[in-house]
């Protein structure tokens, strides 16, 4: 085994900022129970925000971002993984407090390890990514509260990003009847391809004004967006619908008031990907592998970089470039 390895490390002193591609040691990484050979990683929005150096995600420096990973394990003390099986590690401390993806090893806590299911490939593990996690995590918390095809149209907000791309795909596999809200007009071809049958500027679902109670659209909706959007949202959801909400992009404030909640009872869910416990983690990465897996989950990728890539994309996620997914090649 080598004794030098590449990661993506940035740093921060009073004076400086850094991102780049440096030499470690396995001496660098942190203990864990978990060797991992990485083979894949990708770019999220909290990657983005790692690469900055007011992005309040990195908890210290010098650290390794790249909150998601899969890999094949290369030693384990726990003896729930042996040398040789291919791992997928997403969420908890990975690329915030604990070393991340963005490395060709890494080392990780077993409790935070899920075994790839049959029928994904490590590469495809990383397409769906946290990114696919937190629409599944959705979609399963929609249908938990009455949410199916018969029920009615399901928007999803963002639709172009990582959540709200992989949501329209999971959707559409499923069989609902997808309408996806985007502010990029060159990219309806690309959300058409998806699955979506309808798709609605941003201005369609929130024009500026929000009313308490508007006309009832959809029977339920996957937000990554949050904000004024989600508040617009919640007051045109059938009654008895649920908005599922993962994401800030468009603030953390959601000026609603309790009519749509009293009135019809709309559900509001918060989707946290993050702690999910590790049951229905297992349990949602092999729906991943099935019934939620799209024939065109390959479609979703931008493109696919390599570690040396990294600082010159990650800012393009904060930016609004990204489409999709981007593939990080280990």
């Amino acid at each position: 085994m080598t004794e030098q390895f590449k990661a993506l490390m940035v740093n921060k002193t009073e004076d400086d900022f850094s991102v780049g591609v440096k030499n470690i040691s396995f001496n660098d990484l942190p203990d864990a129970d978990v060797l991992i050979k990485v083979e894949y990683s990708s770019i999220n929005y909290k990657d983005g925000l790692a690469s900055i150096p007011n992005g309040k995600i990195v908890r210290s420096y010098p650290f390794i971002p790249g909150i998601d990973l899969a890999g094949v394990v290369v030693s384990s003390q726990d003896p729930r993984f042996r040398e040789g099986d291919e791992v997928i590690a997403t969420s908890y401390e990975i690329g915030v407090s604990h070393y991340g993806g963005y490395s060709e090893y890494a080392r990780i806590p077993g409790d935070w390890i899920v075994p790839l299911p049959e029928n994904l490939t490590l590469k495809e593990a990383m397409v769906f990514g946290t990114a696919g996690f937190t629409a599944a995590l959705s979609i399963q918390r929609l249908e938990d509260n009455g949410l199916t095809p018969e029920k009615g149209k399901v928007l999803v907000t963002g639709a172009t990003g990582g959540v709200g791309s992989l949501a329209v795909s999971m959707l559409a596999k499923r069989g609902y009847d997808v309408v996806a809200s985007t502010g990029k007009d060159s990219e309806h071809d690309f959300l058409h391809k998806l699955g979506a049958k309808e798709i609605l500027s941003r201005e369609e679902v929130y024009s500026g004004t929000i009313k308490a109670l508007d006309k009832q659209l959809w029977a339920g909706a996957v937000d990554p967006v949050g904000g004024e959007m989600l508040a617009s949202v919640l007051s045109k959801i059938q009654y008895n619908g649920s908005v599922a909400v993962s994401g800030l992009t468009g603030g953390g404030n959601v000026p609603t008031t309790v009519f749509p909640f009293i009135l019809r009872g709309v559900n509001l869910l918060g989707i946290d990907s993050v702690y999910c416990p590790m049951e229905v983690r297992k349990e949602l990465w092999s729906r991943m592998a099935t019934d939620l897996k799209p024939s065109t989950l390959l479609d979703l990728i931008q493109k696919e970089i390599t570690l040396e890539q990294l600082p010159e994309t990650l800012p393009t996620i904060l930016k609004g470039q990204a489409r999709g997914r981007i593939v990080v090649k280990l």
